[in-house]
């Protein structure tokens, strides 16, 4: 499909890499056998590359459920969609729904509703799980691409997706497998918050992600990770290729906290070699 159809990510998540493909083309490897992508979000490198091999991970159980009911049910996902409205209380019937009188068609379509209807299109939940992100108030929002929709589809139809912890990309990477780590960014300052949109992701995760990352460089897997630039980031992989990257914050509880930032970009392959 590469180079045939366009593919957008379906959905806005906070960290998506949209903004930088460009910029990530010139850092990819030439050639690879198999593709994971651990955290994979909005799939935003995903659908760029349309690797013919691929194997998606997230631990966010909403993320794991939109993509296997659009991979075997998108017509069943796209009539659901239809019934949704762009209204305030309609909203916030949807936001209280229990989950758990939700098939996994419906609560797919719940999940791309909320994102498509909520503020700055923001997936934020609270500590008992409950997604309580207020009213977008966007007065037309396009909840349902049809179109694009399809097409995401097909680039899954060959494709594992599998919800988990990014370790679980140890049990099937071998030797020129394609791993792109985008985790939950370690703060750039003790204030700040903005990977908290994704969840808890503390300073124990990101050396046991750093781990990770060693151990498959010792298979002879291709590695590329992005991560904000940090001290504890760059002593994490001290000893790999790194680039900076730049890109905007587009998700922030205040306008002054969205700018362009510095951001890393670790390989264990030099592009040549890739």
């Amino acid at each position: 499909m590469k180079n045939k159809i366009k593919i957008k990510p379906p959905f806005k998540w906070a960290g998506g890499k949209g903004q930088l493909i460009e910029q990530f083309e010139l850092l990819l490897p030439k050639k690879f056998d198999l593709y994971i992508e651990p955290f994979v979000g909005g799939g935003a490198l995903f659908f760029n590359i349309l690797p013919s091999d691929a194997i998606l991970i997230d631990l966010n159980f909403d993320v794991v459920n939109f993509y296997t009911v659009v991979k075997n049910d998108v017509e069943k996902l796209i009539d659901d969609l239809k019934t949704h409205r762009n209204e305030r209380e309609y909203y916030y019937m949807m936001r209280s729904v229990s989950l758990d009188s939700l098939n996994s068609i419906q609560r797919a379509s719940r999940f791309l509703y909320l994102n498509k209807t909520a503020y700055n299109g923001l997936w934020r939940v609270n500590k008992q799980g409950n997604f309580n992100v207020p009213f977008g108030r966007y007065k037309n929002p396009k909840i349902l691409d049809e179109d694009n929709l399809r097409n995401v589809s097909l680039a899954l139809r060959n494709v594992s997706i599998i919800w988990g912890d990014f370790s679980i990309a140890l049990d099937y990477a071998k030797s020129n497998t394609f791993v792109y780590f985008d985790p939950p960014y370690h703060p750039l300052s003790k204030t700040s918050n903005f990977t908290n949109y994704s969840g808890t992701f503390n300073v124990e995760d990101q050396i046991r992600l750093a781990e990770c990352f060693k151990l498959l460089d010792k298979r002879g897997c291709l590695l590329m990770l992005s991560n904000s630039n940090t001290p504890l980031v760059r002593q994490l992989y001290a000893n790999y290729d790194v680039h900076i990257v730049r890109a905007r914050r587009m998700i922030n509880s205040k306008a002054e906290g969205r700018g362009e930032i510095e951001e890393i970009v670790v390989r264990n392959f030099s592009t040549s070699a890739g």
